[in-house]
């Protein structure tokens, strides 16, 4: 049976290195759709959460993967030789920046070798997806040579695609079935083959003429929210000179029915891709003699949103007749989207960083985030009370939840720092001393 049959009648075993945010989703989408599915995962504490089905993401249906596991049709295991008999292998790992925001591609490159050792004399052709965010250029330039290392050639040994994850943590209407996939190969046949595996389990493949395209697309896509994003903020931090509300500003600009896409301010972004994404490409944009004035510009525009809030916290204080140092900050929400518990890239990090090197007391309440480190300080969520409240010099609103009881804040007589505008979107009155700029 050929590789392409396989695939199309379920027959292969598909092996996902990463079971994070983007991998475990896919790792039970396929297995949902009838692929027996090994995933590898190198954190052994979460190999056991994961093999109990006690781990899983926003969005996610735990019962299903409970299920999927119980049947054996999703398995779980640290080891990856355990990945030798799969004819389709996904890398799904993290990309992140080093400390000079670069891109450190670690365990891109750890996951090709792995796959690298898998790739035999005898053994089936595989195909190897790459669907971890990258620059342009990572699947052919960084992937491809270390899985030639041991004499296999592509296209006749193995099969290589790039195809960029497109998961929304805890978005009930877009999930992997239901959102369009990218598929850019080698050639035409890595290409086909990587359709015929998602057609298996997502509605609609997109396929495009090769992997660097697919990897600049998702770039884009990522940029793209990331400079807009960057606009408003430097329009809230105008707007406040100005004694202008930039949310105001915005809702009347969105009025017009053509010709404009309202995008909103914030303390900073979070999440792995848009904070990290147009570093990347300004990286790869250097190899050409080219510098990405405009993304780079955004970039530390958006990086800057933390000292430019911590800074409006600490004059919310100072209007109080307190100072910063000494003064109970309560940040609510630490995750870097509302209703979710990933915290990965938050920006509360930052601030609260920055609020406790002026001498503020930070702590914080999230209902989806019971332990939040701070530098070195590990804190617990607090029970968001009067009695909270009232010990407090000023409330500062990073993440809007939908659960947290806004309305409580409003009336507690704190000052307030608004920087999502939730307690107008929430119909709250704003209490004394609450701004939302």
């Amino acid at each position: 049976m050929s590789l392409e049959e396989s695939i199309k009648g379920r027959g292969a075993l598909v092996g996902i290195i990463g079971l994070g945010y983007v991998g475990l989703p896919l790792a039970v989408e396929a297995a949902g759709a009838g692929f027996r599915v090994i995933g590898l995962e190198r954190d052994a504490g979460k190999r056991k959460k994961l093999a109990r089905g006690e781990l899983f993401y926003e969005g996610m249906d735990g019962e299903r993967m409970a299920r999927l596991l119980g049947e054996d049709m999703l398995r779980i295991t640290g080891d990856s030789q355990d990945l030798l008999p799969c004819e389709v292998v996904c890398i799904c790992v993290p990309t992140p920046l080093s400390r000079t925001r670069d891109p450190d591609l670690g365990f891109v490159r750890m996951s090709a070798r792995q796959i690298e050792g898998l790739l035999r004399e005898g053994v089936k052709p595989k195909l190897v997806i790459v669907e971890s965010t990258s620059y342009p250029g990572t699947t052919r330039e960084v992937v491809r040579p270390i899985l030639e290392a041991n004499g296999m050639r592509p296209c006749a040994d193995f099969h290589l695609a790039y195809s960029p994850e497109r998961v929304d943590p805890g978005n009930a209407r877009w999930t992997i079935a239901n959102t369009p996939k990218l598929v850019g190969g080698m050639n035409g046949c890595c290409t086909a083959l990587a359709e015929a595996f998602y057609a298996g389990f997502v509605q609609e493949t997109v396929r495009v003429s090769s992997p660097e395209v697919a990897e600049m697309a998702k770039v884009l896509e990522n940029i793209f929210r990331g400079v807009n994003i960057a606009l408003v903020n430097e329009l809230w931090m105008l707007c406040e000179r100005m004694g202008l509300d930039v949310w105001e500003v915005i809702d009347a600009a969105a009025t017009k029915p053509f010709g404009f896409m309202p995008f909103w301010p914030g303390p900073g972004l979070g999440g792995h891709c848009i904070p990290v994404d147009p570093f990347y490409l300004a990286w790869k944009a250097r190899e050409y003699d080219f510098q990405t004035e405009f993304i780079e510009l955004a970039g530390k525009i958006n990086v800057n949103m933390p000292y430019f809030v911590s800074g409006l916290v600490a004059r919310r204080i100072n209007e109080a007749g307190k100072s910063l140092k000494g003064a109970r900050v309560l940040v609510s929400g630490v995750a870097y989207k509302p209703d979710v518990g990933d915290t990965r890239e938050t920006p509360a990090a930052k601030l609260m960083e920055l609020l406790r090197e002026g001498g503020a007391d930070v702590i914080y309440h999230d209902p989806f985030v019971p332990v939040f480190t701070v530098g070195e300080t590990t804190l617990r969520s607090v029970e968001l009370i009067d009695d909270t409240l009232s010990g407090c010099d000023c409330v500062v609103i990073v993440t809007a939840h939908s659960g947290v009881d806004y309305e409580l804040i409003a009336r507690s007589g704190v000052p307030i720092l608004d920087t999502r505008n939730v307690l107008h979107n929430h119909g709250v009155s704003p209490g004394h001393g609450t701004t939302t700029d």
